[in-house]
């Protein structure tokens, strides 16, 4: 007789029904973890939590599993026991009550195991259909690799990524490079068919429709049709790309790299990802940025940062000077008693964003440079300065470190 105990399999592993798929791994991993039998040796209550929690993922984590949980359960709670439909729908049905799913998969795993007993003949009429067709045919299709119609429709091909590192200058600039790469292109001999020739022909087992059905009691499924794999055609594979119906080919694509383009840009050159299968468009390919620095230009945003030094004089007295920027020389005015570390701002001297059409900024900070001392008359010069320039300057420095009374 089996088990008609109720097992809930979102209770065991600590998720709500809602769950979606990271949640129950999250939460599966964290469980495994904390009753591993290799962590907990010797604790037997640990392995049979253990082992309920890798039962319960093994069914949550597996879409056509979950969805067969969902709708039946492992229990007959949600299975009318007139034999109708689920959850108040039409139709008849064999009585899933008292039955015990995970006991019933159990039971037929070791019965392909060659097991003996009670697992190896089990039966239960509930689930004979009479004939070759009866319920364990359609219990292994929802566990199996079957699960429904893979009637083959246009995909869209996958899309491409691929690293690009270009220098500072062609960043700025903008520049055209010619990448080769490898991807997938629709074989020319089939054209994308992956049959020899126009050697294709309806399956006679489905009709072509791609799914064959078997009846379990009074319920009835649409199975895959094991013949055609569910593409409801047969064919003789094309010797070019042996059925693929596409091939791995090198090609040189043309990329413009835009004017003022950043480091962790991704540009989009659509249709040269790899080919679609059945006739469905290209996937896209997305090159991903990398500029090299420059040693002098700094870039901020859309800004350029550069660091001048200054002469003690020309910090004194105030100067014009030339300064670098990515567009060649620009003058700048040093106003008098510059002091070190001061900025200052060249307007629409850095670098220009295509998106809002603007340019940046090229900010100068400045940093004093102490004369070199080589002669005596510099020395003198100096000592003069020092005679005629009596403020302390480290005065403002005292007031500020000194503990409070």
């Amino acid at each position: 007789m089996p088990s008609t105990s109720k097992k809930d399999y979102y209770e065991t592993l600590g998720v709500g029904r809602t769950a979606d798929a990271d949640e129950i791994r999250k939460s599966y991993r964290k469980l495994a973890r904390k009753f591993h039998p290799d962590l907990n040796p010797g604790d037997k209550a640990a392995e049979e939590r253990f082992k309920k929690v890798q039962e319960a993922y093994d069914i949550l984590s597996d879409e056509n599993k979950k969805k067969v949980y969902d709708q039946y359960g492992f229990y007959a709670d949600n299975i009318p026991p007139n034999g109708g439909s689920p959850a108040g729908g039409s139709g008849a049905g064999p009585n899933f009550e008292g039955f015990d799913f995970a006991e019933f998969l159990k039971q037929q795993q070791n019965a392909q195991r060659g097991g003996a007993g009670p697992a190896a003949g089990f039966e239960d009429e509930r689930f004979s259909g009479g004939g070759s067709g009866g319920f364990k045919d359609i219990f292994s299709q929802f566990f199996g690799k079957g699960g429904g119609k893979q009637a083959v429709h246009p995909e869209r091909g996958a899309d491409l990524e691929y690293g690009l590192t270009v220098d500072f200058w062609q960043s700025i600039k903008g520049t055209q490079v010619k990448l080769n790469i490898s991807r997938q292109e629709t074989c020319e001999v089939c054209h994308g068919t992956g049959a020899a020739g126009n050697n294709v022909v309806v399956c006679p087992e489905c009709d072509g429709t791609g799914t064959v059905t078997q009846m379990a009691g009074a319920m009835k499924f649409n199975l895959t049709c094991n013949r055609c794999g569910g593409t409801g055609r047969l064919k003789n594979a094309c010797p070019n790309c042996r059925g693929e119906g596409r091939l791995s080919r090198p090609d040189s694509v043309e990329v413009r790299i835009p004017q003022g383009v950043a480091s962790g840009s991704r540009l989009r050159v659509a249709g040269k990802g790899n080919a679609g299968t059945a006739g469905g468009p290209a996937g896209d390919l997305y090159i991903t940025i990398r500029v090299e620095e420059h040693p002098f230009f700094k870039r901020d945003g859309d800004n350029i940062v550069i660091h001048i030094p200054l002469t003690v004089s020309e910090a004194g007295l105030g100067a014009k000077i030339e300064v670098p920027t990515i567009d060649g020389r620009a003058l700048l005015k040093i106003p008098q008693g510059t002091q070190s570390g001061q900025k200052f701002r060249l307007r629409e001297k850095g670098i220009f964003n295509g998106r809002k059409n603007t340019r940046g900024d090229e900010i100068v900070e400045v940093s004093l440079k102490a004369p070199d001392v080589r002669d005596e008359r510099t020395r003198e010069l100096l000592r003069e300065l020092a005679q005629v320039q009596t403020e302390d300057v480290r005065s403002a420095i005292w007031s500020k470190v000194q503990p409070a009374v």
